[in-house]
């Protein structure tokens, strides 16, 4: 296979940098070697200069940054034309914009010019694997895992479980939802890059005969992928004590219905109680925190000490088309002053961290993605510290490593995303047109 190779700064990590101030690695002078979709070689120029094979063609970027592809662990794609729609709060924001677009996705051609949309949106952001919701509609979930595969993205993605409390059009019932999202488990789980996640929308929508259905699934396919909100608002969190009476919190139905495992993923986390993240630590289930999307819907802030306290996991997303940003770099913005507003600071290198190794480890997908370790998959992202006149001015006085990445966090955006890699293929170029594949 022909090896690919690039000269620029190299930042990876071997450990949360909160808990360890050697967990970042970082090269100024760095050699990342690809071949067929893998790393085979990170580090230090001068150390693996001479295991590049004759005529291997190496990039020169010595004046940009080479990071893993980030992840996002949480994102809406039917909601990216709805996105920045204005709302008094989360329940009437789904009444009034989220149920009337993803009707539209009845509609197969529809649905796949989104997928398009989406997936280029993503890679131009420097994200290289999400896990996303679809509409209720098989076929939306058919949609994106064909754009998808046909970029070879790691993508995982399920159609919405919804059976109550929504419109009669985006309905399906228990037994529906179980024999659709069982086919899809078919077609799409561990396909090339694709993984499937089992995906009620929220316990609200879902009656307990689907949640029992859902974990039935669970245990069927124990690799598979578990996404879910939970405690996202204060309306929220009472209207399913009242739909749910006898649970000991919001977290404790989907706990009840053998939904909290490795791989399960729950967005937003903000209303839990100690024995709520003493529950996720322990069974490995993921909290999604969306800051954007918080700010923009008002829901309330994360608390990122009681997280750590607990060990609970966490991870970033943007949670489009709540969330205003497909960008991560907006996302670790948000999240710095969210955290900042609840008296915690949230570093640069451990924003970094949380998109990349971080979300990777707890995705159960560290010997994959998130990394640019040796075996790994060569997902990677090419920032540019000049992207904008701002991000150049600033970054020609940084003195430090966290300066540099703390300037990306608060000041970067998708100008900032000079290329994006999915299994060592150039996926996308500053300005250079988007193409349908």
């Amino acid at each position: 296979m022909t090896q690919t190779a690039y000269r620029a700064q190299l930042l990876t990590f071997n450990g949360d940098p909160a808990q360890s101030s050697n967990a970042a690695v970082f090269n100024e002078d760095g050699l990342l070697i690809v071949e067929d979709g893998h790393v085979v070689a990170s580090g230090a120029y001068a150390a693996l200069s001479k295991q590049l094979a004759a005529g291997t063609q190496v990039s020169e970027m010595r004046d940009k940054l080479i990071v893993p592809g980030f992840i996002d662990t949480h994102i809406h794609y039917p909601q990216t034309d709805m996105i920045a729609s204005p709302a008094p709060g989360l329940l009437p924001w789904l009444d009034t914009y989220t149920f009337p677009t993803e009707r539209r996705f009845e509609d197969p051609a529809y649905a796949r010019d989104t997928a398009s949309f989406f997936v280029d949106e993503l890679l131009a952001c420097g994200t290289t694997t999400a896990l996303v919701y679809c509409t209720v509609h098989k076929g939306s979930a058919d949609a994106l895992f064909a754009e998808s595969e046909a970029r070879n993205v790691r993508m995982v993605a399920g159609k919405v479980l919804m059976d109550r409390n929504c419109p009669e059009f985006l309905r399906d019932t228990a037994q529906s939802g179980y024999d659709d999202s069982a086919e899809l488990i078919g077609r799409w789980h561990n396909r090339g890059r694709q993984m499937y996640a089992l995906t009620p929308r929220f316990a609200p929508t879902s009656t307990e005969a689907q949640l029992e259905a859902c974990g039935v699934l669970a245990r069927e396919h124990p690799d598979v992928f578990i996404q879910s909100h939970v405690a996202e608002n204060r309306d929220e969190v009472k209207w399913v004590a009242e739909l749910f009476p006898g649970h000991r919190s919001y977290l404790d139905i989907y706990d009840h219905y053998g939904l909290l495992r490795r791989r399960a993923v729950y967005g937003h986390c903000i209303y839990l109680d100690g024995e709520d993240r003493r529950r996720m630590a322990e069974t490995g289930a993921v909290a999604s925190h969306c800051p954007t999307s918080n700010l923009f819907l008002g829901s309330g802030l994360f608390d990122f000490d009681a997280a750590g306290e607990a060990g609970m996991p966490v991870a970033l997303a943007t949670d489009v088309g709540g969330g205003t940003s497909f960008s991560m770099l907006q996302t670790m913005n948000e999240a710095h002053k969210v955290a900042r507003l609840n008296g915690h600071h949230l570093s640069a290198t451990r924003m970094f961290w949380l998109a990349t190794a971080g979300a990777a480890e707890a995705l159960d997908l560290g010997d994959k993605v998130g990394t640019l370790a040796v075996g790994s998959e060569a997902d990677f992202v090419v920032l540019d510290p000049a992207g904008t006149p701002l991000l150049a001015r600033r970054n020609a006085r940084c003195e430090s490593l966290e300066e540099l990445l703390f300037a990306f966090a608060l000041l970067g955006d998708d100008r900032a995303v000079f290329e994006t890699y999915s299994a060592g293929r150039l996926a996308h170029r500053r300005g250079a047109p988007r193409v349908a594949v």
